[in-house]
């Protein structure tokens, strides 16, 4: 990602026993969850100026799985259906991260990454998530101001921050009523087994980016028996959600901070800021002092030294790019032009998606929808400010870039009771989690705490490897051959997997398959 904006089974869950493995059609009446599992979608053209192929319909899932007969929650859904009926295997599913990230394209974007052998055997389904996008979509009806989630601590500013976070927690209960609790993954999963009833089939296939590496996980936890070809790319820790996972954002960009100043070292000649990683070091840090005395103009955007830390911090696990931004920022400071290119979060969207963001989303549902799963997922939030402060300046020492912001107080320490237990992930599943040495958003600590959890899983491991995502539709990489082959086959490798990092992928790339967290304007995301 470039220079951009952020145990045993507790419980089995109601739709473990409630929703069986039937098609549609032998589905009994007297099933609590029939009426939802018998549903006929009425699948159309999603758009006039998209491929006829591609088709969208709308389906009903409960609101409270507990509850089938009470509220519902409309479920946008999307597919390309091979043409090739006599390769068929079955349906995939994806998601792209989040939580909060729109998947209804995502069968356009997968058709031009996966190979054509491979495509040819499944019919691509894509869905937003409940409460995202086209699915009944939430609102905390919050400013740009309070989307923001980068909050450094400082004793000055924390009672604002903790204002911030009652008000944002506040704002989501206000709009959201007694419907807030039930948008969560694990009903998200029990979404995609109604879904997967609804398309007729008895186990699913599945590939999810970040964020949905936890949703595939608490899926596979809940419903073994169907799950089908599962690969998990650049994968959450289901040991620290969710807390943890913000934290380890921090955890995980010291050595990368560290490879950073020695790569920069050797490259002095180029970048000119120091001839040893402790002279660049202090570059950096001379800089941060610098902005925070007098901001940085940054093409017509001022930044302090907390702006450059939180920005910078996702950056320098690719060395080059960080080499730039700094050699950039310390010419803004000294009052020298820069190039057009600004430190800001609008400046590395990715390339235009296939189809347009949900006109009827609220322009906060990304953010609404991070923070109702996030904080209800789990009930393991602190709700003493107090332990949040003292966190935070432990963490600002311990990881000076970012510590600070990964511990600070959030909306989830004012949030209600979680309407379930957090979902423990441990299980043998056959899955292949798909993880680079270098990814800033879910380190590969992070990486290796998936594939622990899962003791069924293999992992494709990429030394070197760079940047938020890793299959990508390079015929070429190690990584995307082993992921085609399981895909293609459906047998695991005998044993893990090291690849080498690719030479160097086209720019935007990730962006392209992977809807990153550093591509919102909210702050970072999984």
């Amino acid at each position: 990602m470039r220079i951009g904006r952020m145990a045993p089974l507790l419980a089995v869950g109601v739709t473990a026993t409630l929703l069986p493995a039937l098609s549609p059609a032998r589905a009994s009446a007297a099933e609590p969850l029939a009426r939802f599992t018998n549903q006929k979608p009425a699948w159309h053209r999603c758009d006039t100026s998209l491929p006829a192929a591609y088709q969208c319909a709308t389906i009903k899932v409960p609101l409270d799985y507990s509850r089938p007969g009470s509220r519902t929650v409309k479920l946008a859904v999307s597919r390309i259906r091979t043409s090739v009926p006599g390769r068929r295997h079955g349906a995939i599913l994806f998601n792209p991260g989040g939580p909060g990230g729109e998947g209804l394209d995502m069968p356009l974007m997968m058709k031009d990454t996966m190979p054509e052998k491979v495509r040819e055997q499944y019919d691509l389904i894509g869905f937003d998530p409940r409460g995202v996008g086209r699915s009944s979509p939430l609102t905390c009806g919050l400013t740009a101001t309070e989307e923001n989630i980068e909050h450094p601590y400082k004793r000055e500013t924390f009672s604002r921050d903790v204002k911030w976070a009652r008000s944002v927690a506040a704002k989501c209960r206000a709009r959201n009523g007694d419907r807030l609790p039930y948008f969560t993954t694990r009903n998200t999963a029990r979404d995609m087994d109604v879904l997967r009833a609804v398309l007729g089939e008895r186990k699913i296939s599945y590939l999810g980016y970040s964020y949905g590496t936890y949703l595939g996980a608490v899926y596979a936890q809940m419903f073994p028996g169907r799950t089908d070809r599962f690969v998990l790319d650049s994968a959450v820790d289901p040991a620290r959600i969710w807390r943890g996972m913000i934290q380890v954002w921090a955890e995980g960009t010291e050595p990368a901070f560290t490879r950073w100043t020695k790569w920069t070292a050797q490259h002095h000649r180029t970048y000119r800021l120091g001839n040893t990683p402790a002279e660049v070091e202090k570059t950096f840090w001379n800089l941060v002092a610098r902005a925070d005395r007098t901001p940085v103009d940054d093409g017509g955007e001022k930044l302090t030294g907390d702006d450059i830390r939180a920005r910078l911090r996702p950056v320098f696990f690719s060395p080059k790019d960080a080499a730039e931004a700094v050699v950039r920022l310390k010419k803004a400071a000294g009052g020298r032009a820069t190039s057009r290119h600004r430190l800001t979060r609008d400046a590395t969207k990715g390339p235009h998606r296939p189809m347009p963001a949900a006109a009827q989303a609220p322009a906060d549902n990304g953010s609404a929808a991070f923070w109702t799963v996030v904080c209800g997922d789990t009930p393991a939030w602190p709700h003493d400010p107090e332990r949040y402060r003292r966190d935070a300046i432990r963490d600002k020492a311990r990881y000076p870039l970012y510590g600070d912001f990964g511990s600070n107080i959030t909306p989830c320490a004012f949030w209600g009771r979680p309407a379930e237990p957090v979902t423990g992930v441990d299980n043998n599943v056959g899955v292949l989690t798909v993880q680079n040495q270098w990814d800033s958003q879910t380190p590969l600590i992070s990486g290796l705490g998936m594939h622990h959890a899962l003791k069924g899983s293999r992992m494709v491991y990429v030394r070197g490897g760079e940047g938020h995502g890793v299959y990508s539709g390079d015929p070429r990489a190690c990584a995307d051959r082993a992921v085609n082959a399981y895909l293609g086959n459906g047998r695991l490798p005998a044993e893990d997997v090291t690849c080498e990092a690719p030479a160097p992928r086209r720019p935007g790339v990730n962006q392209r398959i992977v809807p990153t967290p550093g591509n919102t304007p909210q702050g970072p995301r999984f």
